[in-house]
């Protein structure tokens, strides 16, 4: 009879979250814990299927005896820590992070909960004056073939740097980038290995870039839209909902979200099918699947078109 090796199981630790103590499993991060607690924590650039990476710091929180907030998505518990998620200092700091962010991109497509956030610790981008571009569009950059214009009527309708609409999957309109490194994570160690995106640039020039700088269908690209599955902005958008908005017919509550199987292989990734107007728009995949972790590959999120053909030919 073969071995079967079971996992120890974890030492419990305890630590102190706003006054109440809270049993965690050794490992756990703040973020865990503050979550077992029903703490509201925002958080922008982390996701469960990726690794933190600690780059938007709104989800610090204050710890007895650090120096500086510590970002609750990476650190991990000790024993007996006392932590602040609700203090003056980090309000401060939660609030300066989301106008900092809100005054330099558009991030209106990023979802309720960033609107919520903003309205909870009284964010106002506007205080900062005119909203500052992101990086602007390099002599490469400003004007290449299949490179459309941002629709009129948004906010980043004056960003120099035009949205990327060189293929037929998906578009990249970094005026939405808050540079979060999911993309990179996902296309990079975390999911694909692909290595066909990074981030060019210190400063103020960092921006999301393709090696060499070169238009998406010259790159390594191999179209998983894992990127797009991770992009909490709208950064990165499948062509289908980037028409649909620019022609005004998106419409997030008229969706319907059903889950099955792909059918293109045996491995059996779950999809998540949205619908409007019984037209598949766009696919997702549940990040807690165990055989997906919320990643696709290119036949998964995108070879859906057949299913509207042949509906067509009936």
């Amino acid at each position: 009879m073969s071995a079967v090796f079971v996992e120890a199981p974890k030492r419990l630790v305890d630590v102190t979250i706003d006054g109440a103590t809270v049993r965690v499993p050794e490992g756990s991060t703040l973020l865990d814990a503050c979550r077992q607690q029903g703490i509201d924590t925002p958080t922008l650039c982390f996701l469960e299927n990726l690794t933190p990476v600690n780059v938007c710091r709104v989800c610090v929180v204050e710890v007895e005896g650090s120096r500086t907030l510590v970002p609750s998505c990476s650190r991990k518990v000790e024993p007996g820590m006392a932590v602040h998620t609700d203090s003056d200092r980090v309000r401060t700091s939660r609030r300066m992070v989301l106008e900092f962010l809100a005054s330099t991109v558009d991030v209106s497509l990023a979802g309720p909960d960033v609107g919520r956030w903003m309205a909870e610790y009284g964010a106002d981008p506007a205080r900062y004056g005119d909203p500052a571009p992101p990086h602007q569009a390099g002599q490469r950059d400003a004007a290449r073939p299949g490179e459309h214009p941002v629709p009129d009527g948004s906010a980043a309708a004056t960003v120099a740097q035009p949205v990327k609409y060189d293929n037929d999957s998906y578009v990249r309109d970094y005026s939405r980038c808050i540079l979060c490194y999911k993309c990179v994570e996902a296309c990079g160690p975390d999911a694909q290995n692909t290595f066909a995106i990074a981030v060019a640039g210190r400063g103020f020039d960092a921006r999301i870039s393709t090696e060499f700088d070169v238009t998406l269908p010259d790159s390594a690209c191999v179209y998983c839209g894992n990127c797009i599955g991770v992009c909490p902005t709208g950064a990165l958008m499948f062509a289908s909902e980037y028409r649909m908005r620019r022609d005004g017919t998106w419409d997030d509550d008229g969706q319907t979200v059903t889950t099955t199987v792909c059918p293109y292989c045996g491995v059996g990734c779950n999809l998540e099918l949205h619908v409007q107007d019984n037209q598949i728009v766009k696919v997702t995949s549940p990040l807690d699947h165990d055989v997906t972790s919320g990643h696709l590959c290119v036949k998964g999120r995108f070879g859906f078109e057949f299913v509207q053909r042949r509906a067509d030919a009936g």
